[in-house]
């Protein structure tokens, strides 16, 4: 009974992350079920992968139906993404524990750092901003260059990486870098990475279980549900804030968790 309690309170926190940002869901679910649980990163990838994906699907879904998701990019970057998370499992089996924690704490650290110091653009000007990769504001939809078409795959693969490396969605790689290199609104960014995130985690899991990764069946299955609700919840509480304000948080808790896993890391040498 208390297993499953901690199970359902993570997955809802974890969801609810998820739906706020678009990015967070795995970031926070591989530290929370190591330290809830304390189970090694290994085992605590595959489960948090697939409660993420479960939720993202969910969210990705509702961004489709309310026409925010930029579904080419999505696509572009999930191609491009998916053989990057096989090479990513094989790279995570062969490091140990206390360096996987190093190197996922290092990755947040980098992206709560880009996120603090990005440069912050007036609400609602998205359409002005001058970015390598832009939404024309006639069709509203990207003007497809090589440029563009590179850098969106580049985002794909690296984010693909990250999801077979580290356990995580890769939206923390793929909303960033949206924001940074194109002029997609932040709830726009958000819900296209919820697809790519859900396009990519199902290949990642897939592989991870190839590789000799294993489910609790009662855990996973009570993890993933609750996760699905919370991220619901967190869509319809994102509406309520500003793109800045969800920007600064997920950097301010990114910071908190890496550091928590430094520490972790540190008590194991």
């Amino acid at each position: 009974m208390i297993t499953l309690i901690i199970s359902l309170a993570l997955g809802i926190l974890v969801g609810s992350v998820m739906g706020l940002t678009g990015a967070g869901g795995g970031s926070i679910a591989v530290p929370a079920l190591v330290a809830g649980l304390g189970w090694s990163m290994q085992q605590a990838m595959p489960v948090a992968l697939l409660a993420v994906t479960g939720g993202a699907a969910v969210g990705a879904i509702e961004g489709l139906k309310k026409k925010l998701v930029r579904y080419r990019a999505a696509m572009l970057m999930a191609l491009v993404g998916i053989p990057f998370t096989t090479i990513g499992v094989k790279v995570a089996h062969t490091m140990s524990q206390q360096w996987l924690m190093i190197v996922f704490a290092i990755v947040l650290l980098i992206i709560a750092v880009r996120l603090f110091l990005q440069h912050r653009v007036p609400e609602g000007n998205d359409e002005q901003r001058h970015t390598v990769c832009h939404i024309n504001a006639q069709t509203g939809r990207f003007d497809w260059t090589l440029s563009t078409g590179l850098i969106i795959g580049a985002i794909g693969s690296l984010a693909g990486f990250c999801t077979g490396l580290l356990g995580v969605g890769g939206g923390f790689v793929i909303v960033p870098m949206l924001r940074r290199f194109t002029n997609v609104s932040m709830h726009g960014a958000v819900a296209t990475s919820l697809l790519v995130i859900a396009l990519v985690g199902a290949s990642a899991v897939a592989s991870a279980l190839q590789h000799g990764a294993e489910l609790p069946l009662a855990f996973t299955l009570s993890f993933v549900i609750a996760t699905a609700g919370g991220m619901l919840a967190g869509r319809l509480f994102a509406r309520r804030l500003s793109a800045h304000v969800i920007q600064r948080s997920f950097a301010t808790m990114l910071l908190f968790v890496a550091g928590g896993l430094l520490l972790k890391a540190a008590a194991l040498f």
